[in-house]
């Protein structure tokens, strides 16, 4: 298994942002701000996923977001080339034929554009408000996108798991990418890399500090060392299976709060360099412009010079 070494960088959009109305939970606020991320330079823009939670986590430090689904097709009719990720779905949430056909319906519409980012969640309030199964959330991941992977071969599918009971359904149309929309699996665990390296074309961990570990239950991660460790888990597990396709791994740059330009660069080299090859970035702004600003400063400070350092080496 080996791992690519150009950088891409992907941006959040700021859907958590309720608080100000129109000035970012709007139509308008997400087409500009997904134009604006086109233009600068970045790769993608990402939507995170809480259809439901309670107060205790938002209380917390939790937030609230748009259905990813709709903000993303949102972003996908404002751009042409920007990649649409959802960073993550929670997979045992929905019905996994519901996912596989909004799923395909974004990447048909958008001229395949979309990474299917997924896991298995976390939040034990949240499945409880939606009914899903909270202790076999597990199992019911790795059967979903099993069944989500049957669907989009446009072919007559035979599924029975979790109240699901298709016979000779069909779903079409595909998705545009073939073989199929990358399917990266988020989480920290052992068990969610085994799932990345087995079922995913992708890994996504996420910077998990110990007083969040209480809540999303899975395992501490602050460090680039940290991070290089479960990545040599990764490609152990992977030369144990017999995968010798490429893993694509997604993090996020976690800067100073005042990084300067310079220092942003060599925290993105330093995350190629253990081989991440998409970078997540979250951007300030106390209003939408103040935002777009800080989206074409970082593409001229960093996805420009780096793009041009990484050519000239070759």
């Amino acid at each position: 298994m080996h791992y690519g070494r150009r950088m891409r960088f992907c941006v959040e959009l700021p859907t958590q942002r309720v608080d100000t109305g129109d000035e970012f939970v709007s139509a308008e606020a997400i087409s500009e701000i997904a134009a604006t991320a086109e233009a600068a330079g970045f790769a993608a823009c990402f939507v995170t996923d809480h259809p439901f939670p309670s107060k205790s986590w938002l209380d917390a430090g939790g937030h609230h977001t748009l259905d990813p689904f709709v903000v993303l097709s949102f972003a996908a009719a404002a751009t042409t080339k920007l990649r649409l990720q959802t960073h993550i779905l929670v997979l045992p949430y929905r019905n996994p034929f519901l996912v596989a056909k909004a799923a395909a319906s974004l990447d048909v519409l958008s001229g395949g554009r979309l990474i299917l980012g997924v896991a298995a969640g976390y939040l034990e309030g949240e499945f409880a408000a939606l009914g899903a199964d909270y202790a076999h959330r597990d199992e019911v991941c790795d059967r979903s996108l099993a069944a989500i992977a049957q669907a989009w071969s446009g072919e007559p599918v035979g599924f029975a798991a979790s109240g699901s009971a298709a016979t000779d359904n069909v779903m079409l149309p595909r998705p545009r990418q073939r073989p199929r929309p990358p399917l990266w699996i988020g989480g920290n665990s052992k068990k969610a890399i085994r799932r990345a390296v087995e079922l995913g074309d992708g890994w996504v961990p996420f910077p998990n500090p110990a007083a969040l570990a209480v809540h999303s239950r899975t395992a501490v991660l602050v460090s680039n060392e940290d991070l290089a460790i479960r990545l040599d888990y990764a490609r152990r597990h992977a030369a144990a299976v017999g995968r010798s396709s490429d893993l694509t791994v997604c993090y996020a740059l976690r800067p100073e709060r005042d990084a300067t330009p310079l220092q942003l660069k060599s925290a993105a080299r330093e995350l190629a360099d253990l081989g991440v090859g998409w970078i997540t970035v979250a951007v300030r702004g106390r209003t939408r412009a103040e935002y777009c600003d800080a989206l074409r400063r970082f593409g001229e400070d960093v996805i420009a010079s780096l793009s041009v350092a990484t050519a000239a080496r070759g």
